[in-house]
């Protein structure tokens, strides 16, 4: 099994790696936009936040061996349920050459209030 962490600081201080992969798939935790120091990025924009992370995931993806085309499952954790199709538009653009199975949730506010969204991801590792 592998272990793969970001720069985040949330994985030290909650004791989680971002991603786990085993023989033959990848779990990546539920990541925010954030950067290295936890800033949350692209206030206010559930769109930009949504892509920030997917294009954070397909970063950890590929150093696990697999890629955003073999990707099975998404979840979409988001505080605004109205703004879904903003999260909805970046996810489509992502996956536009494979749709993985894909859960919407809404939930209450985050740890960070900026946060709008946070994804859950598993996929595949290439073969």
């Amino acid at each position: 099994m592998d272990r793969f962490f970001s720069s985040s600081p949330w994985e030290k201080r909650s004791g989680y790696a971002r991603a786990v992969a085993g023989k033959d798939i990848i779990c990546i935790a539920a990541t925010a936009a954030t950067d290295e120091a936890g800033k949350v990025l692209c206030k206010g924009d559930l769109e930009g936040q949504t892509r920030v992370i997917l294009e954070k995931m397909s970063g950890i993806l590929d150093q696990a061996g697999s890629d955003m085309e073999h990707v099975l499952h998404t979840r979409l954790y988001i505080t605004d349920i109205s703004s879904a199709a903003e999260a909805g538009r970046a996810h489509a653009e992502a996956f536009s050459a494979a749709p993985p199975a894909m859960s919407l949730v809404h939930v209450l506010p985050f740890v960070d209030p900026d946060m709008l969204v946070e994804i859950e991801l598993m996929a595949e590792r290439r073969r």
